[in-house]
């Protein structure tokens, strides 16, 4: 039986100066070309096009002159519509480092999510929608896509598509949530490695996420996983007694915390946390990373720390295939940490290998089956011949 301590309330998060180059970031080969995104934000003019009217104006129930669509494609909106598909912003869904989260249904019957971000960002006009324009670039069916943006009344607020079964977090932690099954674990898993994957590298520039955590992976109506919170500017999100770092508590790539230096290895280590989480059910606050290296002493360890809800609903051999690669995650040196998408080929290896099990078991099922009824059909054929031989 696990033994659980409380839930620290403790985060890490901290301010990181901002790059001071002019010049527009370059990819080039290696993961740690990779530029963080608040970095590549100040190195762009904002491209707004001129207002035009909005094939969307629709979804807040009327055309509205302060619609204009941004060159990404990302739509502005007023304060009054947001005001009112919030219902006077009371539909509250959330709260996280950047502000608070409502519920926006429009006329038409959409939902949406809308981030009313801090009050107190040190972020200028020019740079928030500089921010919006790259946001608006990023898109693939694992992350959660901005959808339109507002600044008004010295407001600032960001539309996202809604995830109606909410965190990851919540899912695992909140006894009334819904009970994850291990198949959905290592589908929820995958999904996060595929929307990272297009961060780190289909991204231009690539994108290091940078508070990568359970708490920031939304899931949709049919379970499907999707990364929030990328690319946000960390420049305000900080702990004051943690001045220097960003991030959450328990997250936290040690390497980063010697060094200051963010890499796409460190967004690996996150991942590693959230890996060993889908495994055990039990939060990085609650001395996750004791269970982690209580796995890691023999190749069975992890037998011991699985998550009860999954007790006997689960295929061992893949927790340990899984945990493996949690602890490939973990490594203290960066450069034996795997890439995202060694990472992304080795659990959809795991889910592979399942359903060539389950064929398997299945052809195997069908042929007992048929091979009973030849059984049985002989069983007949010898009764029905016995019969024959018996009449006069």
């Amino acid at each position: 039986m696990k033994k659980r301590a409380d839930l620290h309330g403790r985060s890490l998060a901290a301010s990181e100066q901002r790059s001071p180059t002019s010049s527009a970031p370059i990819r080039v080969n290696g993961v740690d070309a990779s530029t963080d995104f608040s970095a590549s934000i100040t190195i762009r003019e904002p491209q707004l096009a001129h207002k035009v009217p909005s094939p969307h104006s629709s979804w807040w129930g009327r055309p509205s002159k302060d619609h204009f669509v941004s060159a990404s494609g990302v739509i502005g909106y007023s304060y009054k519509d947001i005001q009112k598909a919030t219902q006077n912003f009371t539909t509250t869904v959330g709260q996280g480092s950047f502000g608070v989260v409502y519920k926006a249904v429009l006329n038409s019957g959409d939902t949406y999510a809308v981030k009313v971000l801090a009050s107190d960002s040190r972020q200028g006009e020019k740079e928030f929608q500089t921010e919006v324009c790259l946001l608006g670039r990023l898109h693939h069916r694992n992350l959660v896509n901005l959808i339109g943006y507002c600044v008004d009344r010295g407001q600032r607020m960001l539309i996202y598509e809604f995830m109606s079964n909410g965190s990851l977090a919540n899912l695992l932690y909140n006894n009334d949530a819904i009970i994850l099954s291990w198949e959905d674990r290592v589908q929820i898993a995958l999904d996060i490695s595929h929307g990272i994957e297009y961060l780190h590298e289909g991204a231009v520039p690539p994108v290091i996420h940078r508070d990568l955590k359970s708490a920031n992976i939304l899931l949709d109506l049919s379970m499907r996983a999707k990364v929030a919170d990328f690319g946000l500017s960390k420049e305000d999100a900080f702990d004051e007694h943690n001045s220097g770092l960003k991030g959450t508590y328990g997250y936290i790539d040690p390497v980063y915390i010697a060094t200051n230096r963010f890499t796409t290895k460190s967004d690996i280590y996150s991942f590693g946390v959230i890996i060993f989480e889908l495994i055990t059910g039990i939060h990085p606050h609650q001395n996750l990373m004791e269970y982690i290296n209580l796995a890691a002493m023999s190749s069975d360890g992890v037998d011991e720390i699985i998550d009860e809800k999954l007790a006997g609903k689960c295929e061992i051999q893949e927790v340990r295939e899984l945990a493996k690669i949690g602890h490939r995650c973990l490594h203290k040196f960066q450069r034996k940490r795997p890439t995202i998408g060694e990472v992304s080929q080795g659990i959809l290896k795991i889910r592979q290998r399942r359903h060539v099990r389950q064929d398997t078991m299945s052809t195997q099922a069908s042929f007992s089956r048929v091979l009973s009824r030849i059984q049985s059909q002989h069983i007949e054929l010898s009764r029905i011949a016995s019969m024959k031989e018996g009449d006069p």
